[in-house]
């Protein structure tokens, strides 16, 4: 994962982004926290090595001891989780919303036990769920696209058109609107997460009707757009969820990504702690957990920006922008004097 946009965090705020991290390495002696990964594996530059990063970093800087356990198939998850359970860990993380019908299983078979399930909510006593201000990002890669456009028109492409989906279009509208009123902001649903070729038609569309930075927020669907903008001079496509520039260099303005590193270290702090917590933890840009990356091959287009979003990314920050996660409180947002 590449860094953060420079002009969007400040050094201290990457510093804080692991708490502790002035602290020497520290030999592992305490708690050990296991990871069962997806059926991605470790090596798929995304979810699970940045869960196995910031358990590294906790190994490191906290001392403890690790246990990761890759999974090869989703028939893998149980059987993993069942492992840590009976090797007395004393945190046992799972990754994603697949993973947690068997999470659940497995924490109410073992109710001494603690568990983590990171970017999914699973509601048993005994397991800790941290979700994302996906928000965040999604307000700074509207803005970000209002203030590069030369057509003053952007996309949003949407996989199903479902609450999660309009609160990540909500927030990108409204982030357009911050940054430039006047610039129109069309929104496509492919009715899909997983049909590529309707994914490539949506885009095609935005693009021909004249949006020349679109959103692809569509999960698999989204690959598609990623095809069409490659043969398209002029026009970007923002990735969501990690770094998607690899998928069509040169043309990925910038992807939102969750720092599941940072969200993994947070549950390793609270275990050395000994918090007795259950429920869930909210992350998001104050805490490091959401942002946009920084592409070299983008700098030249964004750097005219970098006054702009640096002053809209304090006023999230700050609590000044109400970020709109739903279209009727979109109806209402408007924008803050920043400048």
């Amino acid at each position: 994962m590449r860094p953060l946009i420079a002009a969007l965090v400040s050094a201290s705020l990457l510093a804080l982004s692991f708490t502790g991290c002035n602290r020497a390495s520290v030999a592992p002696s305490g708690p050990l926290i296991g990871l069962v990964t997806d059926m991605g594996g470790l090596g798929d530059k995304s979810f699970n090595d940045g869960a196995y990063t910031g358990l590294k970093e906790a190994q490191s800087r906290l001392g403890v001891r690790i246990n990761v356990l890759d999974s090869r198939t989703e028939g893998n998850y149980f059987s993993n989780l069942m492992l840590l359970a009976t090797e007395n860990t004393d945190e046992s993380i799972a990754i994603g919303i697949d993973m947690a019908h068997d999470l659940v299983g497995v924490a109410r078979r073992w109710p001494k036990r603690s568990f983590a399930l990171i970017d999914a909510v699973a509601d048993v006593p005994n397991i800790t769920s941290v979700i994302f201000r996906e928000q965040d990002g999604a307000f700074l890669a509207g803005a970000l696209a209002a203030l590069v456009t030369k057509t003053k028109t952007i996309g949003f492409l949407g996989g199903e058109d479902i609450p999660q989906s309009r609160k990540f279009e909500s927030a990108y509208r409204a982030g357009a609107l911050e940054a430039d009123p006047a610039v129109k902001v069309l929104v496509k649903y492919a009715g899909s997460f997983t049909n590529q070729f309707k994914g490539r038609q949506i885009a095609r569309e935005l693009f021909d009707d004249r949006a020349d930075v679109v959103v692809a927020a569509a999960g698999l669907a989204a690959l598609g757009a990623f095809e069409e903008v490659k043969s398209r001079p002029g026009d970007y496509v923002i990735g969501v969820n990690y770094d998607q520039e690899s998928l069509a260099p040169g043309k990925v303005l910038t992807s939102v990504v969750k720092r599941i590193d940072v969200a993994v270290y947070r549950i390793c702090v609270e275990t050395v702690a000994q918090k007795d917590f259950s429920g869930t933890i909210e992350m998001g840009l104050r805490d490091g957990a959401i942002g946009l990356t920084d592409s070299p091959a983008m700098r030249g287009v964004i750097g005219p920006t970098r006054a702009r979003m640096t002053a809209i990314y304090r006023a999230i920050y700050d609590g000044r922008i109400e970020i709109p996660t739903t279209r009727a409180a979109l109806a209402q947002f408007k924008p803050v004097a920043l400048i």
